[in-house]
């Protein structure tokens, strides 16, 4: 696909995200991250029940977007960062519930850290049993797997049971049949999806539409069926 291609297919996918319901919207922004700018004029909408991937290089600005994204909407947001930042010391049961702890009271909360309960053992149990982790709900996260902490950490998000799940490389630590079916378990439960993804064949398998950055600028922007692998392998090993 040509450069003037994926302009044209920014301009229409643009164009379709603003004849919906738009989520997101930022209009010529400047978007920084420790003081250094990675975008100054960032002009992009999301709509409501698109599944987006972000693709390109690390630094490319994947984490920094989808920190602003969230800063849009925090209240429908469930949130899975690349790095899990699980409390070691509690078991996976406790990790997962901490997504649902503004849910519920103070006092409930420190007794379900105390002896789980039923209802919160029903809310968390069959999340963890479609993670693969039922065997070790009650193990303390310092002894799974990156994987299975990966895992933690989305079921941490999948409990929060909010409308839009943004995803820093949430399967990055897990082989690819098991990202796979975790993207499929993501986007089956929410409305929207936007994922920083690192795996070309997966983003253009799970989500509907491609966004590829590249030196502080949207090269690419388009629906997944447009696009092939081959059209994104040049947003890696840029000078």
């Amino acid at each position: 696909m040509s450069q003037s291609t994926h302009e044209s297919t920014h301009q229409s996918t643009s164009q379709s995200s603003n004849s919906s319901a738009v989520l997101f919207q930022f209009s010529d922004q400047r978007l920084q991250y420790e003081g250094r700018t990675l975008f100054d004029n960032l002009s992009l909408s999301i709509a409501k029940g698109e599944r987006v991937a972000l693709i390109g290089e690390s630094g490319a600005g994947k984490s920094t977007l989808l920190k602003a994204l969230r800063e849009q909407r925090p209240d429908q947001v469930a949130w899975c960062p690349q790095q899990p930042g699980l409390v070691p010391i509690l078991s996976t049961f406790h990790n997962i519930y901490m997504g649902a702890l503004s849910s519920h009271s103070l006092a409930y909360n420190l007794v379900n850290l105390i002896k789980p309960l039923p209802g919160a053992l029903s809310i968390v149990e069959p999340i963890a049993k479609q993670l693969g982790l039922e065997q070790h709900l009650f193990s303390s996260t310092d002894k799974l797997s990156g994987g299975q902490q990966q895992r933690t950490s989305i079921g941490r998000a999948l409990i929060q049971q909010r409308p839009i799940f943004l995803g820093d490389e949430p399967v990055a630590n897990v082989d690819e049949y098991q990202g796979q079916a975790l993207l499929q378990l993501i986007c089956q439960g929410h409305d929207t999806v936007v994922l920083a993804l690192h795996d070309i064949a997966q983003a253009l398998s799970i989500c509907t539409r491609i966004i590829g950055l590249q030196n502080g600028a949207i090269v690419i922007d388009a629906p997944s069926d447009q696009l092939q692998a081959s059209d994104l392998a040049g947003l890696y090993g840029a000078s």
